[in-house]
């Protein structure tokens, strides 16, 4: 039982900006950390839940909400995951070998195209949740795909070949009861989008929103592990940022397009 608290507090200090308790990272403490990483998403969906209340309440602009939605999750993980999607496409952009591109990952300066991208993703972002508040059919899909995302990432980190020996995906890696870690979160992530599913199942065309939903996650994590094997050799901290970052914004995409439709 004190492994299991050990490696909430694991997670919820790297992956998050809430003040914990520090425990020593080993063997014992990192065992299930990965497992708890999903709470980060629960915790910034049940915020998101909040700021969508206060907000249709007071009757607020559109812009205000969706600006306010949008750094939400940079306030809550601190920005651990956005710094993995800008450093990733700095290292895409530039067009190198892999052990250029590997190096610009681990460079702790930013270069021209992540900032870029990461203007964009924000932008994009800000867009979904100003859709999704004129057109609030599908917010169970919002609300949940943030702990869905970090499934994802979680998987990626115990079920890929690292790219290096070094760095935070390596030590989590080998830190981590894998098998059991895997299955927890695969567990974990059906159990979201099962979830998101019947909440919005009395909606029209709803449980066939959530099921599109659900494959892209799926396709969506099928080219990240294309991707990072191909161009990289295998997953890093910051590829796992990248994937649960794009996968919380293909969750708002689901959520506004299909809010249009339904």
């Amino acid at each position: 039982m004190k492994s299991v608290w050990s490696g909430l507090l694991v997670a919820f200090s790297l992956y998050s900006a809430v003040p914990v308790p520090q425990v020593q990272w080993e063997k014992r403490t990192m065992r299930w950390a990965l497992s708890f990483l999903p709470l980060v998403g629960v915790l910034i969906g049940a915020l998101e839940w909040l700021w969508y209340l206060f907000c249709t309440h007071f009757g607020a602009a559109v812009l205000f909400y969706a600006v306010g939605a949008a750094l939400i999750p940079l306030f809550v993980s601190g920005g651990i995951h956005l710094d993995g999607l800008c450093d990733t496409c700095d290292a895409l952009c530039s067009y190198g070998d892999r052990d250029k591109r590997l190096a610009i990952l681990k460079d702790p300066h930013v270069g021209a195209f992540g900032p870029l991208w990461l203007i964009a993703f924000l932008l994009a972002e800000a867009a979904c949740f100003a859709q999704i508040y004129e057109t609030p059919v599908l917010l169970p899909v919002v609300f949940l795909g943030f702990a869905a995302a970090r499934t994802l990432g979680g998987c990626k980190i115990v079920l890929s070949p690292c790219a290096k020996d070094t760095g935070l995906a390596h030590i989590f890696a080998e830190n981590s009861d894998k098998k059991a870690v895997a299955v927890t979160l695969a567990i974990e992530c059906v159990l979201f989008v099962t979830a998101a599913g019947l909440l919005v199942y009395t909606a029209p065309y709803g449980s066939r929103a959530a099921a599109v939903w659900a494959a892209v996650l799926l396709l969506w994590y099928g080219l990240h592990e294309t991707l990072s094997r191909r161009i990289f050799g295998g997953i890093t901290g910051d590829l796992a940022g990248f994937c649960i970052s794009v996968a919380e914004l293909l969750a708002l995409a689901c959520a506004a397009f299909g809010g249009l439709m339904v």
